[in-house]
């Protein structure tokens, strides 16, 4: 009698090929090579709930190489999750809950969004660290409240990403016992043979960084995987990578094995040849045996046992230590305790203060009064101003109680633990000086399109940079946040609206926040606090009005204080002008007519929007008689007001645009 793993994997692999086959598309290698060591993973290993795919305390899996997410849709389905057989003959089709690669949020049991490469393993990274924290927050004696493991699956080809080694570089020091790499070593990429561009010793390459290395020669065999996940949990002082020898697309003779294999339909002939190849005793399309179904009963049947005694924990934790208790739930419903009123006070008696340095009071004051609040800095922390003063940094020697994460010069993967430690419920900022946001512009992205609520801080945000030069110089870099879906892009002109900024990252839910900071002193305004703050988090409002005013002057960051001076002048010359304050354009697109028009006029037709970077998206609110002082070459090296001067930047040169309007 065909023992009922057998029979399962097979399931998997003829569901991978219906799949697939229906859709016209996709990638069938990675699936039908690695199944069995996932199904291993999934049947006996893995701690999850179908039934309450949200549950807390859950393993959490990540599918590093995305482009196999039909093996991941299937194993959701047989496992008893929000996923249907009729959403697996949809497979990457508009509507279905079966995109092209995993999606966070879009389908139930998919934990973060992969396809990118690379990005899961940084991905795994944060989860596992969010483990650590929590648990080193949370736990007490016999109460180990936060205790789950984080697998991930990744391909030869995540593994040739810089991300990924970044990534496994940091996990390897900061020792995250939990987390465990399951490598599908086929020795296969999409253009060839891996040899043909990779040579490199993973066991010594991953040993060197303080993992554990183990290794399955045969993929097939279910006890030695079964036997390596045992082995890796067991170690609990470094993560473990398991080297699983798999051969791609296993099944289809006359491709296996090679890149041939790694995408693409067969065909309908190829799909009836491969079936034969496994025994397959079923003629029917997308059929599943029902014993089939009954054995994944095991694992949401062990889900809602472990669930069910976690519950018991906790509610034994909340009797014995109830403002825990009381910290962990706010953690859980991702609830931040946000002191508005207050915060103004932070700069009551200061004149003159860079924004990141503003942003510095205002990280510390939200980070006192919230434990989801950690984060940090590419070893730019001193620059960036990202310290909490109040916290030790998280690592071993903190027991990994501590909040400052210190990230070293790894821009990307600190971009995906981000994104991961937002996942787990904590509300992280990461930052780095803005010219090097391009270097995590791909985890951006995937926050945005995830929709997490994190916070970039991004200093030193124009050519007032200086003496650093062009390449420290970033002119591009609003202009193309600006363009990306789903985040809003902030560059404050002071103190004041550093608190608007803060507050729109504060009360976000679904988007990310883009803090771009200037190093240089500014002023804080004079105007109305509560004015200012308010209309901060409007994305645009008339900082300061003139009766009958005949043109607008448009500024962001430190440029506003220009238009500032550029408006006395005009007035001197009797021209009247408002100073417009615009932000963010992504928090003004999403007020209502009426508040636009009030700020900016559609009477008003006589615009000079002036911004220290490209001239691209302005054209929107300046009309066509209006005009861009901006910045669309590349900036110098020099003292930064001699820069900005050089750049023509100046209360004098404002006036003389302006007027030739």
């Amino acid at each position: 009698m065909e023992q009922i793993s057998d029979l399962s994997i097979k399931t998997i692999r003829t569901l991978a090929l219906d799949s697939v086959e229906a859709a016209q598309h996709g990638h069938l290698g990675m699936p039908l090579g690695s199944t069995p060591m996932a199904y291993e993973l999934w049947i006996n290993h893995l701690n999850v709930n179908p039934d309450n795919s949200h549950w807390f305390n859950r393993d959490r899996f990540v599918l590093s190489a995305g482009h196999g997410s039909i093996l991941n849709y299937i194993l959701l389905h047989l496992s008893g999750y929000d996923m249907t057989l009729d959403d697996l003959k949809g497979f990457r089709q508009i509507g279905s809950r079966t995109p092209g690669h995993p999606e966070f949020g879009h389908t139930d049991g998919i934990e973060v969004t992969t396809g990118p490469l690379g990005q899961g393993v940084g991905h795994s990274v944060g989860l596992a660290i969010a483990e650590k924290y929590l648990g080193a927050i949370f736990n007490k004696p016999g109460f180990n409240i936060i205790d789950y493991h984080t697998y991930a699956i990744c391909s030869d080809g995540d593994l040739m990403e810089g991300v990924a080694y970044e990534a496994a570089s940091i996990a390897g020091h900061l020792g995250l016992g939990k987390l465990i790499l399951l490598f599908d070593s086929n020795d296969v990429v999409l253009d060839g043979n891996v040899d043909d561009s990779f040579s490199e010793d993973i066991k010594g390459r991953f040993e060197s960084m303080n993992w554990q290395h183990l290794s399955v020669e045969d993929g097939h065999d279910l006890s030695a995987i079964g036997g390596a996940l045992s082995a890796a949990r067991e170690e609990t002082e470094k993560p473990s990578i398991i080297e699983v020898k798999n051969t791609i697309g296993y099944g289809i003779e006359h491709i296996q094995g090679t890149h041939n294999a790694h995408s693409d339909p067969i065909g309908a002939e190829a799909v009836k040849k491969a079936k034969s190849y496994y025994r397959w005793a079923f003629t029917e399309d997308f059929h599943v045996p029902s014993e089939v179904y009954e054995h994944f009963e095991k694992i949401r049947n062990n889900g809602k046992t472990k669930e069910k005694e976690w519950l018991t924990l906790l509610g034994a934790y909340e009797e014995k230590f109830p403002e825990d208790y009381r910290a962990l739930k706010q953690v859980i419903h991702k609830k931040l305790n946000v002191d508005a009123d207050s915060l103004e006070k932070l700069f009551e008696y200061t004149d003159k203060i860079s924004t990141r340095a503003a942003s510095n009071k205002l990280i510390n004051h939200f980070a006192n009064d919230n434990i989801s609040i950690l984060g940090g800095s590419a070893d730019l922390s001193k620059s960036n101003k990202t310290t909490l003063e109040k916290f030790p940094d998280f690592n071993r020697d903190s027991d990994y109680h501590g909040r400052n994460i210190k990230f070293g010069v790894r821009e990307f993967a600190m971009g995906t633990i981000g994104n991961a430690l937002s996942l787990s419920s904590l509300r992280p900022y990461i930052s780095t000086f803005f010219v090097f946001s391009d270097y995590m512009r791909p985890a951006i992205r995937l926050a945005a399109l995830m929709r997490l609520p994190i916070t970039y801080i991004f200093t030193h945000d124009s050519v007032a940079v200086g003496q650093d030069g062009p390449t420290h110089q970033p002119v591009e870099h609003l202009a193309s946040f600006r363009a990306m879906p789903n985040i809003n892009v902030i560059r404050p002109a002071d103190a004041l609206e550093t608190i608007g900024a803060w507050l729109v990252s504060a009360y976000a839910s679904e988007t990310p926040t883009l803090l771009a900071l200037g190093r240089q002193d500014v002023p804080v305004l004079k105007q109305d606090c509560n004015s200012i703050i308010e209309g901060t988090q409007k994305g645009a409002y008339i900082l300061q009005d003139k009766e009958h005013a005949k043109g607008i002057l448009l500024a962001t960051g430190s440029e506003i204080h220009l238009a500032l001076q550029a408006q006395t002048l005009l007035e001197d010359q009797g021209i009247k002008v408002n100073v417009v304050s615009m932000p963010s354009w992504e928090l003004f697109e999403s007020q209502d007519e009426n508040y636009k028009k009030s700020v900016l006029d559609p009477n008003i037709r006589k615009r000079l929007a002036i911004e220290l970077g490209s001239k691209l998206g302005w054209q929107h609110y300046i009309t066509e008689d209006g005009d861009i002082m901006s910045v669309d070459t590349f900036g110098e090296s020099g003292a930064g007001n001699d820069v900005v001067n050089a750049k023509g930047f100046t209360a004098d040169r404002i006036v003389a645009r302006y007027k030739a309007l």
